[in-house]
């Protein structure tokens, strides 16, 4: 967690700022995850936060959504043209990305355990 919010703050993602009444605020959390290795022992734990844009209202918090995923059928057509062309394929683990699209007002709680100011005041 502590990661997590380190790479938040060094990337700016936001600004603390005081609760708006006229404004809605989405509500966020964290989420835990296990990975393991081949032979299933635990290679590392993962915490990320989140904020949880289902609690937005269409026409009022958001105008649209969207979120790039790849095709199983598209990586498995990538890794035949490679073995047949005889290329090298390497993977890559991004630990942490962030998206440098420009995004509305948004304002979302704290996250838990970090936050700096009165979460019932500040955002």
């Amino acid at each position: 967690m502590v990661e997590e919010y380190n790479s938040i703050m060094k990337n700016e993602v936001w600004d603390v700022m005081s609760r708006l009444k006229n404004k809605f605020v989405v509500t966020s959390k964290w989420i835990y995850k296990i990975k393991h290795t081949a032979d299933d022992s635990i290679e590392k734990y993962k915490a990320r936060f989140v904020a949880r844009g289902f609690s937005q209202k269409e026409g009022v918090d958001y105008e649209e959504t969207f979120s790039l995923v790849a095709r199983y059928t598209s990586i498995r057509s990538i890794m035949a043209i490679v073995a047949k062309m005889g290329w090298k394929l390497h993977q890559m683990d991004v630990k942490i990305a962030f998206l440098n699209g420009v995004v509305e007002e948004v304002y979302v709680e704290q996250p838990q355990g970090f936050e700096t100011h009165d979460k019932e005041t500040r955002v």
